[in-house]
């Protein structure tokens, strides 16, 4: 496999990566109905270390607008329940004893827009993400051509491929941001 080629690789896997955590970061965002996905980038204070909440606990969603969290140990509760209430999903969580629930309220109209926005910035982060992993990929592509490894027509070519690549990474992420603003709007 030529260097361009290696290049051109590498600058995929590394933008498939980002289109991954566009679409963890929209997985978070809350819409009108709750799903275990919400609580993914949620991290606890567990002994003193930053833990994810997915190993300290199971998400069950039994309705629409409401999750119940089950404590693998039932002594972590009041941390993950700080952690809950802490966390961008704007709840308040309630323990019983066993298990905690979430209650989501009805999303009024201004909070819906908040949360599109919240959604266009992550996925402007993710389309700037991708656009330096293009940026690293077509110095790489140029210096190969300055060092003699690479002809002109190979660096034409690969530099091509990388556009089109880059191009169609960010139509992923446009298409991502899309169905997540017509679920934000979705009443």
């Amino acid at each position: 496999m030529s260097d361009i080629a290696a290049t051109l690789s590498e600058a995929t896997a590394k933008m498939d990566k980002a289109v991954e955590v566009a679409k963890e970061d929209f997985g978070s965002i809350r819409s009108g109905r709750a799903h275990p996905s919400m609580f993914a980038k949620i991290n606890v204070d567990y002994y003193g270390t930053y833990t994810p909440l997915s190993q300290l606990a199971t998400v069950q969603v039994p309705e629409a607008r409401m999750a119940i969290v089950s404590p693998f140990d039932k002594g972590a509760m009041a941390v993950i329940e700080k952690a809950i209430r802490e966390s961008d999903l704007g709840v308040n969580p309630a323990s019983d004893g066993a298990v905690i629930r979430v209650n989501f309220p009805e999303l009024t109209e201004e909070r819906r827009k908040d949360y599109i926005k919240v959604a266009r910035t992550k996925g402007e982060d993710s389309k700037i993400s991708i656009r330096n992993i293009r940026r690293t990929a077509k110095e790489a592509i140029e210096k190969m051509e300055k060092d003699g490894i690479a002809g002109k027509d190979d660096v034409a070519r690969g530099e091509k491929d990388l556009e089109k690549i880059t191009s169609d990474h960010v139509a992923k992420i446009d298409d991502l941001l899309k169905h997540k603003e017509a679920e934000l709007l979705e009443v």
